[in-house]
């Protein structure tokens, strides 16, 4: 019950301060300079849509998103991303048949990162 008040609380807190007509303001600026540079207007509109509804649900950014998303901006796709993103400490501490286990989930985090961000650029967040 106390999930619902809190959730009603802060619906209650958005109407109050405009929170709907800043975004939809915020969506038809950011779509007309889209538009002016030539880029895909309904594109930017879907990722603020993604960035309010991620926003409104209090989603906290991924730790290991993030570090892929600094990897992927900086150095773009590289070859041993896996070796950039371990964490040796840890690392060093595994048996062998640990560090392939770490190995193989570590590889399938950064390709849903990966995915992940390769959808936020398409949709140009």
């Amino acid at each position: 019950m106390e999930d619902l008040k809190s959730v009603a609380r802060r619906a209650k807190r958005r109407l109050k301060t405009d929170y709907w007509k800043k975004c939809k303001e915020n969506a038809d600026r950011t779509a007309a300079m889209a538009k002016s540079m030539g880029l895909n207007e309904g594109k930017v509109k879907s990722g603020i849509y993604y960035k309010v509804r991620s926003d409104i649900r209090g989603e906290k950014p991924d730790e290991f998103y993030l570090r892929v998303k600094q990897l992927l901006d900086t150095c773009g796709e590289v070859s041993d991303a896996i070796g950039r993103l371990t964490d040796e400490k840890y690392y060093s501490t595994l048996s062998y048949e640990e560090k392939q286990r770490y190995n193989l989930e570590l590889s399938a985090k950064y390709l849903a990162a990966l995915e992940k961000y390769r959808a936020e650029k398409e949709r140009g967040v």
